[in-house]
């Protein structure tokens, strides 16, 4: 059942053209992925289905209201998680979060409930007295998640919510969007710079790059767009940047990059030919360590599909 609905939204900063013609469904229930590096136009688009912006052009409509029309009933639905902490330090847990709970309408027994349920969901139900200038940064971070739930909204904007935190805090994070997705039924949009978070926790994705869709649909049918494409990881001793540059030239080799001493080459599975690696490996007297294939990944399609990296 379709809850969202972005419908050709253009967002213009004087002549800067940041949002160009975005669209698409989020269906009830699902864990929407909305990926692109530094620059993409996420967090513009999310500003603007939160009411923090006006688009130049296009509606967003959820349930069926309009944001043109019925701001305010489209913000009842969405609680948002922003990239920037939005705590007060001076204070406890708890009276941040019954702050942030009065201003949705909250008092009394009700208030207090709400307050203790999202503590709990959230792993810091222990340290609900604690001042938030002592926590670190990944307790920060879910505290703010805690503050976005406290009205249970029906959607739920997590832009970038893992930056900066710390293992466990990040594991709290997943575990909380899972459990708050299957019990209570939310819909959670989840903006992240690491693909291998999407990769685990989205059904369906949206790609973006400078404002313009890159791709869009659910995991394997973006995967499908590069379906022939397969990854090749080489650990070699003794070798130069100038091999990366051979690695190339190799028929079938589509990109090829280097990370934590590891070459990574996505290669089309038709025209490659592994013959032709050995050569140039062999040419360059390196020594092969070891030679892993794999599927694609969605950071493998990303790059495929954009020319660089998520991160860049």
């Amino acid at each position: 059942m379709e809850l969202i609905k972005v419908n050709n939204i253009t967002k213009r900063f004087n002549d800067k053209l940041v949002l160009d013609d975005i669209s698409f469904k989020i269906d009830k229930g699902d864990i929407f992925g909305l990926i692109g590096p530094n620059g993409a136009g996420k967090s513009t688009l999310i500003n603007i289905m939160t009411g923090i912006l006006k688009s130049n052009g296009g509606d967003i409509t959820v349930d069926g209201y309009s944001i043109n029309k019925n701001l305010l009933k489209v913000k009842s639905y969405i609680g948002l998680v922003p990239q920037e902490i939005a705590l007060m330090e001076s204070v406890s847990a708890y009276d941040n979060l019954e702050f942030f709970g009065s201003l949705y309408g909250l008092k009394g027994k009700d208030l207090k409930n709400k307050i203790n349920k999202a503590l709990e969901l959230i792993g810091l139900e222990n340290k609900k007295k604690e001042k938030v200038k002592k926590f670190s940064g990944g307790m920060k971070r879910r505290l703010n998640i805690a503050a976005a739930i406290m009205h249970n909204p029906k959607i739920l904007i997590m832009d970038e919510p893992t930056v900066g935190v710390d293992p466990q805090s990040r594991n709290h994070i997943f575990e909380f969007i899972k459990k708050i997705n299957k019990e209570n039924k939310t819909t959670v949009i989840y903006t992240s710079h690491y693909m291998e978070e999407v990769e685990m926790l989205c059904k369906n994705i949206f790609i973006m790059d400078l404002g313009k869709e890159i791709a869009y649909g659910s995991k394997k049918s973006i995967k499908s767009m590069i379906l022939d494409r397969n990854k090749v990881t080489l650990n070699l001793d003794n070798y130069t940047g100038e091999i990366i540059l051979d690695f190339r030239n190799v028929d079938g080799v589509k990109e090829c990059s280097e990370e934590k001493g590891l070459i990574n080459l996505l290669v089309e599975e038709k025209k490659f030919d592994l013959n032709k690696l050995m050569t140039v490996i062999n040419n360059h007297k390196c020594k092969i360590k070891s030679i892993n294939f794999e599927d694609s990944s969605l950071e493998e399609v990303f790059l495929s599909l954009t020319g660089k990296k998520l991160r860049d």
